[in-house]
């Protein structure tokens, strides 16, 4: 019955993105971007959907479940406030610009304002590196939780199967409907997963007694999971955590659906309300993971939210829920998919020679040829990773992070130049590669010399100090009024939600 409804999920899945192709228009900026005509409901739900990963569902459930509530206070509490900050002063601006020159990727925005094709590919290069790990996420997210629903890793279905089946749908649509079919998609699963999600949180609490028996209990048996914790070492990791949010403002997917709004005003309903979207998501996955510790001690051999839904729920509700987790997991890969391609057709296909050669036909033709070779190199890559969940989405938001001040600059800063970005990114790259390899040597979590503060404490604040101190010492960026509002009339105050 479980998997029954899972697939049949992916089937409505599939016939939702094949809706979404009626309208296609056969142009480029149509397949990439839905010719810039997102409003504002499902700008909301693709922008919650894209960030409600496998990382939130089934990493942070399983990150709590090893060390309790305080894995809240790592990211969720400070990402409901810095995203729509972002969204703000980032999306917008990025929207404003896009519509003005006709960007259709973030490389094309950094090579013009820099007036640097060979920053542009470097920036490029970077970015196809870190999503790998992001988008392994979603796949080995995939495996896990249909491996755990059909029984387990001695009896259910294979891992690679529930992998090789979520990059089989996603190509599907992606690749054939684009942008419209997969902001309709990743609204529908929004939807979903954040319904079956608070169901979930429901039935399963109940369960326990309440959110109020379940404490009680952990306090009684595992004090130590409902506790934030003391000490040098907590605090250095929870300051240093408060930086991964900012990855948000340097995602390729994101700035991809930024660029999809209709206006500007479509901003305002994502700035407001995805703090209460987005707590609806977090907290009952932490909580859950937290909980799941009474009845199942590590470690597992599969994901506890899963865990939890078959052992709480039986037959269709169980396969609802179970559906859900997939939808949380496909909401992001889909989106990642497809600014890939986008990314690889205008960024290299087009740069390097085809620029007024290749046809719209051409361009989608591309960037569905990528989508399918990506997705096929992070199928196989799950296939061999042995990092969980989180420490995969860890170390891919670190090195996001660690690229955003690159992107304020370009849009606020006037004095910032391309050898600034240049060894921004540099930096970025060398602490990463090196964090990276030291983290390969120990077990557990890794840490900066054992101090507690994770990578992105250093990478993010060296990133702003390479863009500055290098940006100062060389000369100035000349004819950059047309990126900055105010030096263009008559539109001054057009990044403006209000």
């Amino acid at each position: 019955m479980i998997l029954a409804v899972v697939i049949a999920y992916l089937l409505v899945v599939t016939v939702v993105g094949v809706l979404g192709h009626r309208l296609f228009r056969g142009t480029g900026e149509d397949y990439f971007l839905a010719s810039r005509s997102i409003g504002p409901f499902v700008l909301l739900m693709t922008l919650v959907g894209t960030n409600m990963t496998a990382f939130t569902m089934l990493g942070a459930s399983g990150e709590a479940h090893r060390q309790g509530i305080r894995v809240f206070a790592l990211m969720g509490s400070s990402s409901a406030l810095i995203i729509p900050f972002l969204f703000y002063f980032i999306g917008t601006r990025c929207w404003w610009l896009g519509k003005r020159q006709g960007y259709l990727t973030q490389v094309q925005f950094i090579r013009n304002r820099y007036n640097s094709g060979a920053l542009g590919t470097l920036l490029f290069v970077v970015l196809i590196l870190l999503m790998l790990p992001y988008m392994l996420i979603g796949v080995k997210g995939g495996g896990d939780a249909l491996t755990a629903i059909t029984g387990g890793q001695m009896t259910g279905v294979p891992s690679w199967v529930g992998s090789l089946l979520v990059c089989t749908v996603i190509f599907g649509y992606v690749t054939y409907g684009g942008m419209r079919s997969t902001a309709w998609v990743n609204t529908f699963q929004t939807v979903v997963f954040m319904v079956v999600g608070a169901v979930a949180f429901f039935v399963i609490v109940g369960r326990y007694g309440g959110i109020g028996g379940a404490m009680e209990t952990l306090r009684e048996t595992h004090h130590d999971l409902v506790v934030f914790g003391t000490g040098r070492f907590r605090t250095l990791q929870m300051l240093s955590y408060l930086l991964l949010p900012l990855s948000i403002g340097a995602f390729p997917h994101l700035f991809s659906h930024w660029l999809s709004a209709k206006n500007a005003a479509a901003f305002r309903s994502a700035i407001v309300l995805y703090p209460l979207c987005f707590a609806v998501v977090w907290f009952p996955s932490v909580a859950l993971g937290t909980i799941g510790r009474i009845d199942f001690p590590p470690p597992l051999d599969g994901p506890i939210l899963v865990k939890l839904i078959l052992s709480n729920a039986g037959g269709l509700l169980a396969g609802c829920l179970g559906a859900g987790v997939f939808a949380a997991i496909m909401s992001s890969l889909d989106s990642q998919s497809l600014a890939l391609g986008t990314m690889f057709t205008q960024d290299i296909v087009r740069h390097y020679g085809f620029h007024n050669k290749l046809s719209e036909q051409r361009q989608v033709l591309f960037g569905r040829v990528f989508v399918a070779l990506f997705l096929l190199l992070a199928f196989l890559c799950s296939l061999v990773t042995t990092q969980s969940i989180f420490a995969l989405g860890v170390w891919s938001l670190t090195g996001f992070a660690g690229l955003l001040p690159i992107f304020v600059g370009a849009l606020y800063w006037k004095r910032s130049t391309k050898q600034g970005a240049a060894a921004a990114i540099l930096t970025v790259v060398a602490l990463w590669a090196y964090f990276f390899s030291q983290s390969l040597r120990i077990e557990g979590a890794y840490t900066v010399a054992g101090s507690g503060l994770i990578p992105a404490g250093v990478i993010v604040p060296a990133s702003v100090l390479a863009l500055i101190i290098v940006s100062l010492a060389t000369a100035p960026p000349k004819e950059i009024s047309k990126f900055f509002p105010s030096a263009v009339q008559p539109e001054p105050r057009e990044p403006d939600v209000a």
